[in-house]
């Protein structure tokens, strides 16, 4: 069956009406150097194993950091943590001189006051499109206490008025 591909643009505003959330993906090289990019593709896939999965462009800086990495974490950013998911999308060179961070539990980058944050070891990686998915296995795991950032239709949003979970 012949179906016309939708017109991009479109199809680009479509997918900007579902709000997500704001997450920094990181690792490390093989020498030791911290790499990230800023994702929204970001989800919980498999509870037992705990799997979580992310997107990476095959365009981005740090693609092939990721695209061989045997771990990477994902810190889930709060309000107010618009200028990191900003450093986070750009090509700047030195992104973790431009904001605080520390090594988790397995010497994995995370972005320091993240609503949450998830160390994995990759499970398996999928060629899926211009992008590559990742799926993590959950090492180390964690939450607090800020609301988390959302992004919609082009802009960020604040998510401080709903309530927290029982």
């Amino acid at each position: 069956m012949n179906t016309p591909a939708p017109d991009l643009a479109s199809y680009k505003k479509a997918l900007a009406s579902f709000p997500s959330g704001v997450t920094v993906v990181t690792t490390r090289t093989a020498d030791g150097q911290p790499r990230g990019f800023t994702a929204s593709s970001f989800t919980s896939v498999s509870l037992e194993p705990r799997l979580v999965l992310v997107c990476i462009a095959r365009g981005a800086a740090s693609f092939d950091a990721f695209a061989g990495a045997p771990r990477f974490a994902i810190s889930v950013l709060a309000d107010g943590q618009t200028e990191v998911s900003n450093l986070f999308a750009s090509r700047q060179a030195d992104r973790f001189g431009s904001c605080d961070w520390q090594d988790g539990r397995t010497g994995l980058p995370l972005i320091a006051g993240a609503s949450a944050f998830f160390e994995c070891l990759t499970h398996s990686t999928v060629e899926a499109g211009d992008h590559l998915i990742l799926i993590g296995q959950v090492v180390e795991h964690g939450h607090a206490e800020p609301a988390p950032l959302a992004y919609c239709r082009g802009a960020y949003a604040a998510l401080a008025a709903l309530p927290r979970a029982a």
